[in-house]
């Protein structure tokens, strides 16, 4: 176990790029052969748009980079956090970090993402695509991002963890986040898969257009969260239509007019 986590310990930030490339690539793949949904539109075009999201996003990473590396030499030097306080295998010890992880840092902000007035306005981008595919999961603001790598950092600094923990947890998070936007249909799969896991027909069921059906299914990795809070949401996929009621369609790909929702108050949030 110990030379495993050491692998994404050391990861070099090449590896780390073609991981991102590689799922975002073989999604993409997958989605001509299996499509969930028919959506007429320009693909190429639309990932042009969405990756320019990707792109602000790399870039807070570079600053969240050297914070992260901060808190954990902190870490490190203190002993703060829950892990340092108890023993236990080091395999359970990183499913804990995976699970607090996963409910702080993702079912938690998303959750208030879509609560908080101010919040939302940020994430509304996100809900704004109205052709979900494997792409729309590096669309963000942001601000939207910015928040919820705080709340990565302080699932950290509760748990004490160790880095390699946190960086296997990244892995891991990639995956889920373009597996989940993806434009596949797993079939009976998708439905046996949901029981534990977040798949790619119960997430779209979070991107309907309408209430409140919106606010349903926040998880990122593990459904548990959303069964245990009742947010829950599994129904006729025939009847996801894409998109937000309080924004343009059209202007979905135009990035600036996207850059401004947070401040445009002819937008009604909820």
């Amino acid at each position: 176990m110990s030379e495993f986590l050491a692998f994404f310990e050391e990861m070099p930030i090449w590896m780390k790029l073609v991981w991102v490339v590689g799922v975002l690539t073989v999604f993409w793949i997958l989605e001509g052969y299996y499509s969930l949904t028919f959506l007429k539109y320009k693909k190429a075009r639309h990932a042009g748009v969405n990756f320019i999201f990707l792109l602000f996003t790399m870039l807070i990473n570079v600053g969240f980079g050297a914070l992260t590396l901060g808190v954990f030499y902190w870490i490190e030097a203190t002993q703060f956090g829950l892990l340092n306080y108890i023993e236990l295998p080091v395999a359970v010890e990183l499913l804990l970090a995976l699970l607090v992880l996963d409910f702080i840092a993702q079912y938690g902000v998303h959750f208030l993402l879509h609560k908080v007035k101010w919040m939302w306005r940020l994430h509304i981008i996100h809900h704004s695509d109205t052709k979900v595919d494997v792409t729309t999961g590096t669309r963000h603001h942001p601000l939207d991002f910015t928040v919820r790598e705080t709340f990565a950092l302080i699932a950290v600094l509760i748990m004490g963890m160790p880095i390699s923990f946190y960086l296997f947890y990244r892995i891991l998070s990639v995956f889920f986040t373009y597996f989940t936007h993806a434009n596949i249909n797993l079939g009976k799969v998708d439905k046996l898969l949901s029981y534990i896991f977040v798949t790619p027909i119960m997430h779209k069921f979070h991107h309907h257009r309408d209430l409140p059906w919106t606010d349903t299914n926040y998880g990122n990795m593990f459904s548990i969260w959303d069964r245990l809070f009742g947010t829950y949401l599994y129904e006729d996929q025939q009847q996801i239509k894409y998109g937000l009621d309080i924004v343009d369609d059209s202007k979905d790909e135009d990035v600036w007019f996207q850059l401004k929702i947070p401040f445009n108050r002819n937008i009604k949030t909820k």
